[in-house]
């Protein structure tokens, strides 16, 4: 398996393939992808700066993506960058010919596997951070893993998880739920989780200090030793 690194302005990832032409092709992907985005914003940069739900004035697949995550999550199109950047990436690495492809964009998954892949997690300071994982079973079409944290990061953030897990095909959604549910969820307040829609979002991982949520259908976890620095430092929001 070939893992390389990938850096470009904002965007420092981590791509997984079997085929040097596979990487080649979700680094086009994704320089595709911000080449979308940074021309939207450059003509409207309001759409980058705004922290609530916003419709653009663009049919560009990466622009509706976001802005189509983000009005169902209730937050700004730039919560969903990293998703879906990534998953542009993953994208193309699928019309290229892969049944396997990983795209990590600072905990912010895209992946197409034909094999079972574990996903580590990484909460920060929390009792279980660094010591579980996801095996994540093979996958006939892209899986969004998107993490959000209040505690691990630059992205901004209104709340006080270490970190939530979102679990989508929607790729972009799960990066915008990821962001909604880590700002309003709370040990004793778990409301936000009724705002989402199970036929879009399989499930969710939450970890606050000693406390797990769970929401949802998710994939096994196990006991995992996560090597911190295989983590991307990803797209700021």
């Amino acid at each position: 398996m070939i893992r390389a690194p990938f850096r470009f302005r904002e965007t420092i990832a981590t791509i997984l393939a079997d085929d040097p032409a596979h990487v080649a092709a979700a680094k086009a992907g994704i320089l595709a992808a911000r080449q979308e985005l940074e021309a939207y914003i450059a003509r409207d940069p309001f759409f980058a700066s705004t922290f609530d739900p916003y419709t653009p004035d663009s049919d560009d697949p990466v622009i509706v993506r976001m802005s189509d995550a983000t009005r169902k999550a209730g937050v700004g199109p730039m919560a969903a960058v990293a998703g879906a950047i990534a998953w542009a990436g993953v994208d193309a690495m699928q019309e290229a010919g892969a049944s396997f492809g990983v795209i990590d964009n600072g905990g912010d998954i895209a992946l197409l596997c034909d094999r079972p892949v574990r996903v580590g997690v990484h909460a920060g300071e929390a009792a279980l951070s660094d010591r579980i994982a996801f095996i994540v079973p093979p996958q006939d079409r892209i899986l969004g893993i998107c993490t959000s944290s209040a505690t691990v990061g630059p992205s901004i953030s209104f709340g006080i998880a270490d970190a939530v897990t979102i679990f989508s095909h929607d790729v972009a959604l799960a990066d915008a739920w990821a962001t909604a549910a880590c700002n309003a969820i709370r040990p004793d307040d778990r409301s936000v989780l009724e705002r989402i829609d199970p036929e879009e979002v399989s499930g969710v991982f939450a970890i606050m200090g000693d406390v797990t949520v769970e929401w949802g259908v998710l994939p096994p976890l196990v006991p995992a030793v996560v090597d911190e620095q295989l983590i991307s430092a990803g797209d700021r929001q």
